[in-house]
């Protein structure tokens, strides 16, 4: 029975499978990076500057844009997605990978977090979508889950996925519902590794970050020999902050580019609004109680682009390591490698580093844009945050 699903859910997935694949990979190559444009950042990225420099890790999105002008609830204006985080593709055989996760502020939601604390392991993909889709999507990976599994008869008796959010209400009709379960099914099948698609792609389709257009951003950091070598990944949904606040390269540019308040009622400068969801990978051998610490991390990351977390935002993160294989078995001794605690610091600065670009990347790679109701959010202009950066003689190019 449980083939007969897979051969299903393949058959509904494989068309937006291959053309979500390529369009990734050739949007990626297209859109500029931070770094294109001359912003600086501490430390050595990997080949691909992502997520995916992790080896094992891939990602996948399904993007949905349709409609546009007045709202009307259940057919749109629609900006939102669905965005999958797998840590070792597809393959989720050897049960799971040493986690914890970390909650600055927690005005928001992240399922099956208390069973990452408590067992130490994440099993399955991590997804992010829009707030009121994390049902939808939490029980479409189970149905994916149940499908792909045929070790016997009594496997999968029950599952709790992980699956975060950010509100993207001001873009889309979000309480349209226009999330399907063939959406995280896409985002779970065509996740690939190299590449990524930033900026308003997938889950971060309709999300607004430091008073400019946000999304999805990612970057990575290679250790040096001496460090171990390790790779360290993060991707982020951001969707917080007011422009105010907004610093690059340790510049207040939110404060020197002019641009129209993304929030109609509100200028942007009054609070800070919006969540930011944070996934951290690595290859570094560390256990649980290791992660927690570096997810704890990323809080400096997002705090370097100036966020105070404020009351209203949802800022959670998780990390992983693809260290250990079969670290999660249940029926037999497992022997462990774990760096020591003292050996941490080049992994705490590498994900302080990634997380602080990652977020850029995502504004950089985002583009304006128009929802519900004629809701528009420009996005970060290149050339002024260039103007800006030179005046500080902060480019590198």
């Amino acid at each position: 029975m449980n083939r007969i699903l897979a051969n299903l859910f393949e058959l509904v997935c494989v068309a937006l499978v291959l053309s979500s694949s390529v369009h990734a990979q050739q949007k990626s190559s297209a859109k500029p990076r931070a770094r294109d444009l001359g912003v600086p950042f501490d430390g050595t990225p990997g080949p691909n500057n992502a997520i995916t420099d992790v080896a094992g890790v891939t990602v996948g999105h399904t993007t949905l844009i349709s409609g546009e002008g007045k709202l009307v609830v259940g057919k749109g204006p629609v900006r939102t997605g669905v965005t999958a985080i797998l840590p070792r593709g597809k393959d989720s055989s050897d049960g799971g990978v040493f986690a914890g996760w970390w909650s600055l502020n927690g005005n928001g939601e992240m399922t099956g977090t208390t069973w990452v604390e408590e067992s130490g392991f994440l099993v399955g993909p991590i997804m992010i979508t829009n707030t009121h889709s994390v049902g939808v999507v939490r029980d479409a990976v189970i149905q994916w889950t149940v499908s792909h599994r045929t070790v016997g008869p009594n496997d999968d008796w029950w599952s709790l996925p992980v699956v975060a959010e950010t509100w993207d209400g001001w873009l889309n009709d979000i309480n349209g519902f226009h999330v399907k379960p063939e959406h995280a099914f896409n985002a779970i099948e065509s996740a690939h590794d190299g590449l990524v698609e930033e900026g308003a792609v997938g889950g971060g389709t309709g999300m607004i970050c430091n008073g400019f257009k946000g999304g999805i951003g990612t970057s990575s950091r290679k250790l040096s020999a001496k460090d171990g070598g390790y790779t360290i990944g993060v991707l982020v949904q951001c969707n917080y902050g007011s422009r105010q606040n907004f610093r690059v390269a340790g510049i207040p540019v939110g404060r020197e580019i002019s641009s129209e308040d993304p929030y109609a009622y509100q200028p942007s400068e009054i609070s800070e609004r919006g969540s930011i969801i944070i996934v951290i990978a690595t290859d570094a051998p560390l256990v649980s109680h290791q992660l927690k610490r570096l997810a704890r991390r990323a809080s400096l990351g997002i705090g370097r682009n100036g966020s105070i977390s404020g009351n209203g935002s949802g800022d959670i993160f998780i990390a992983f390591s693809t260290a250990n294989p079969g670290a999660a078995a249940t029926d037999k001794l497992v022997d462990l490698k774990m760096l020591p605690n003292d050996l941490l610091d080049p992994v705490f600065a590498a994900t302080v580093q990634a997380t602080e670009e990652a977020v850029i990347n995502a504004m950089v790679a985002a583009e304006s844009m128009t929802g519900i109701e004629n809701h528009h959010v420009t996005a970060l202009p290149h050339e002024q945050l260039r103007a800006v950066l030179k005046k500080y003689n902060r480019l590198t190019h």
